[in-house]
């Protein structure tokens, strides 16, 4: 797939990094939009959002004020002088908003899980020349967030880029949607000309954290970030918490530290090159450590076959699991890669004794 930079979309967007979208979670007034509008048009950002169909998880809470909220979203676009985006979840919210003449949509996160619904839109975009953002699913899985974005390119759209915004766990702890880095920092190695910005008013659910997570997407080379702001996000009708003012909105892009994705410093690049050679070599050296560990599991498969011995015994791997993770943990690693690094070890060690005892009939 080849996707036109967002620099080229026709909208005066900036060569440089951050694209910066921003306004509040819902259009709820006209008088809010004109608001936000006026405080917006002059403070960094580069597109206005707002919702105005809502999926909401509760029937009760606030669903979005519907189709007369386009018409407040192009009245912000004309008092601030910027582009306006809304989400889309069916064909016909695809055929208001371009009737209304917004300049961008979005595809929300409980659209993109579904296959059916995002098909339906990519239909009702056939044969128009819009751009479109697509947030992740709700749940982490990479080949739906693709196949997404393949269904609404397979429509003949050009002007895409993708939105993180988390990814939805049971009883989450830090983050209202953990934000799982290692998904779009592969969908960037798949597609390197897909841009991607991040959406860290849903990751974190809390005002308080939006600007680390900015920084963080920011030093992980991200495109751009959509933040929510809202002119009094105490009053908000959804999702106050994680709403900044648009006074606070321009602190954090003024304190957001900007780093360039490379430089022409021969100092720095040779410097670079040296320590990413050492690296190759730890990591050749790892792997062959690794693929030695496994040889001895499956001599240990081979034992165990020879005895009716199971594969598995709790004792043993309670006991290694608690040593080798204090041991992952005092060398300076932090706790989740321990975790992680020592589990991945075992379900490995168990396929290659699986294989072992079942004669190779196990490839899971």
């Amino acid at each position: 797939m080849e996707f036109i930079p967002i620099s080229k979309w026709g909208f005066n967007f900036p060569d440089k990094k951050p694209l910066v979208i921003a306004g509040p979670c819902s259009a709820e007034s006209r008088e809010q939009m004109l608001m936000i509008g006026n405080k917006l048009a002059d403070s960094g950002v580069h597109l206005i959002r707002a919702g105005i169909w809502k999926p909401r998880s509760r029937p009760d809470s606030f669903q979005g004020i519907g189709l007369k909220g386009l018409e407040w979203l192009k009245e912000a676009s004309l008092v601030s002088g910027l582009p306006v985006t809304t989400e889309v979840a069916t064909p016909q919210h695809v055929e208001q908003a371009l009737k209304a003449g917004i300049d961008i949509l979005w595809v929300g996160a409980r659209t993109t899980v579904n296959p059916f619904y995002v098909q339906e839109i990519a239909e009702a975009l056939k044969g128009v020349d819009i751009p479109i953002m697509v947030k992740n699913p709700i749940n982490p899985d990479l080949e739906l967030w693709i196949g997404s974005i393949e269904r609404l390119y397979q429509s003949g759209l050009r002007r895409i880029l993708a939105i993180h915004r988390g990814f939805s766990i049971y009883k989450a702890e830090s983050y209202r949607n953990p934000p799982m880095w290692e998904i779009p920092i592969e969908l960037r190695r798949r597609y390197p000309d897909l841009a991607i910005i991040c959406d860290p008013s849903h990751i974190t659910g809390n005002k308080e954290l939006v600007a680390n997570v900015s920084q963080r997407a920011m030093d992980l080379d991200f495109d751009g970030l959509m933040i929510e702001t809202h002119a009094d996000p105490l009053e908000a009708l959804s999702d106050s918490d994680q709403q900044l003012t648009p006074d606070e909105l321009a602190a954090l892009l003024k304190n957001l530290i900007l780093r360039e994705s490379s430089t022409e410093d021969p100092g720095f690049i040779s410097h670079l090159e040296t320590l990413r050679h050492q690296i190759d070599l730890l990591d050749k050296d790892i792997i062959d450590l690794l693929a030695k560990r496994m040889g001895i599991s499956r001599e240990i498969g081979s034992a165990k076959k020879e005895n009716g011995v199971t594969i598995f015994q709790m004792n043993r791997w309670a006991q290694l699991f608690d040593n080798r993770v204090q041991t992952t943990i005092k060398a300076g690693l932090s706790d989740q890669f321990a975790i992680d690094f020592i589990q991945s070890i075992h379900k490995e060690s168990i396929r290659q004794q699986t294989e072992v005892m079942n004669n190779g009939m196990d490839k899971s």
